[in-house]
């Protein structure tokens, strides 16, 4: 095999525009590497496309080879789907270029770009819509698993702002899928994950925001964390939709406006961001203040792309991540003692525990309105594994599975693919609830023979 490889891949150097790495090459080692340092794969071949027409030489070329295909987009995807072994790697990493028509308020998107690539092109005009809140992230994942961030209250899901995509399709065809053409299709992309096809190209809504937001972060003591959690339930949703709150729970790192005494202690952190102006900030944020005794603040305008790289800090490439997620229609005091007992232990002060406040214009949609169906969603929960060494995975990986368990009684009904690792195969079919039969049927229709498996899979 290895023989006809080196064979036939000399003829697809010659035809791609891009470049073809090779387990021989000195740059194998980097380009291979994904943000997940658990991951560790070796492709046999790997094509950096410079066009879409790179990915169809490519699939063509490993349908003909029977080899495994993985597709990357910034390679920020938590169960390292885009990484396979001893297969080809279809790698979209060097097409990043983001266009704006400032006039239509559109984006079109290449699918290596990262949010901080759409957000520094977007926000040249004041413009933004709903992305996470890690500027590494890449956008095509991202939208693909259903996409949620500071803006989704206002303005929903990343999916919900998707007005078209180009598909290379398991056939080699290219297709333009939107409201009107191939409308099945675009059905399924929008949180169907990389089942249906590769995605080359990317058309989003764009909304007004201005360039400066009003956020920051309010640290409490550990000690306080029942009473903050609670009074925070009762607020967060009688804010207006341009505010939002997200609580983290985790060790405070050396933060400058905390005292020596807080850092690498158990703190709660309440994530701010509000979308209008400092005045209606700040009335919106003093109850908050009240909620117990703060042990440090940061808070005012800030520039919107500074505050999406905020957290980048604590989310740089290198380290081993293991993630576990439930979604949830209410917060209740079962889950939060759950949260303060196990981040009270946590194995690694790089781990933590974090509430994200949805819901607004996210649950707006009907549920079979596209493949993503839990618009009941008003909270998303992610226990987020993060450490260095190797030798911490098994006490790392078990404290995230036992925190798991210990809220799900708690939790609603499906999961957010994004946040799935590698072994949640089983829970696909929660995630995609009452619209997983008909995914399954598009699937056969698009994929039969599940060529696009590296993925959280739906089967033909």
């Amino acid at each position: 095999m290895k023989e006809t490889l080196s064979e036939t891949v000399q003829s697809l150097k010659k035809k791609v525009q891009g470049r073809v790495v090779m387990p021989a090459d000195k740059e194998y080692n980097e380009v291979r590497e994904i943000w997940n340092a658990m991951i560790d794969r070796k492709p046999a071949v790997i094509v950096q496309c410079a066009a879409a027409a790179d990915a169809q030489l490519a699939l063509r070329y490993g349908k003909e080879n029977d080899l495994e295909i993985s597709i990357r987009g910034a390679g920020h995807n938590i169960a390292g789907n885009s990484l396979c072994d001893d297969g080809l790697l279809i790698d979209f990493s060097q097409m990043k270029q983001v266009r704006v028509d400032a006039g239509k308020k559109k984006a079109f998107v290449e699918p290596g770009a990262t949010l901080g690539d759409v957000d520094q092109e977007c926000q040249k005009f004041g413009l933004a819509m709903p992305v996470g809140i890690n500027s590494t992230t890449g956008i095509a994942g991202l939208t693909l698993g259903g996409g949620f961030g500071w803006l989704s209250r206002k303005h929903g899901m990343t999916i919900d702002n998707l007005a078209s995509v180009d598909v290379l399709s398991a056939e080699g065809v290219m297709l333009h899928a939107s409201s009107t053409e191939n409308t099945d299709l675009f059905w399924a992309v929008r949180g169907g994950g990389g089942n249906f096809g590769i995605v080359t190209q990317f058309e989003f809504d764009l909304h007004y925001i201005g360039t400066e937001v009003f956020s920051g972060l309010i640290v409490f003591p550990f000690s306080q964390a029942k009473q903050i959690l609670e009074q925070y339930r009762d607020y967060i949703l009688s804010t207006p939709e341009e505010f939002n709150n997200w609580v983290v729970m985790r060790k405070a790192p050396p933060l400058p406006f905390l005292p020596e005494s807080v850092h690498g202690t158990e703190v709660v952190v309440m994530a701010i961001c509000h979308f209008g102006d400092a005045a209606s900030g700040e009335n919106l944020v003093n109850p908050i203040r009240q909620f117990g005794d703060p042990v440090g603040e940061h808070l005012g305008m800030a520039p919107y792309t500074g505050w999406q790289q905020a957290f980048d800090p604590l989310l740089t490439p290198g380290f081993r991540n293991y993630w576990k997620s439930h979604n949830f229609t209410s917060l209740s005091d079962g889950l939060f003692d759950a949260m303060i007992e196990y981040a009270g232990k946590m194995p690694s002060p790089h781990c933590e525990i974090f509430i994200g406040a949805v819901g607004g214009k996210l649950n707006d949609v009907p549920a079979d309105a596209m493949a993503y169906s839990g618009r009941d969603m008003k909270f998303v929960m992610n226990v987020h594994g993060r450490w260095e060494n190797q030798a911490d995975d098994n006490k790392c990986i078990g404290w995230s599975r036992e925190f798991f368990k210990a809220s799900e009684p708690f939790a609603s009904a499906g999961a957010y693919v994004n946040f799935m690792t590698e072994e949640e195969q089983d829970r696909v079919k929660a995630a995609y609830g009452p619209n997983y039969e008909r995914l399954a049927k598009l699937k056969a229709k698009y994929d039969p023979d599940n060529i696009f498996h590296m993925n959280q899979n739906i089967k033909p």
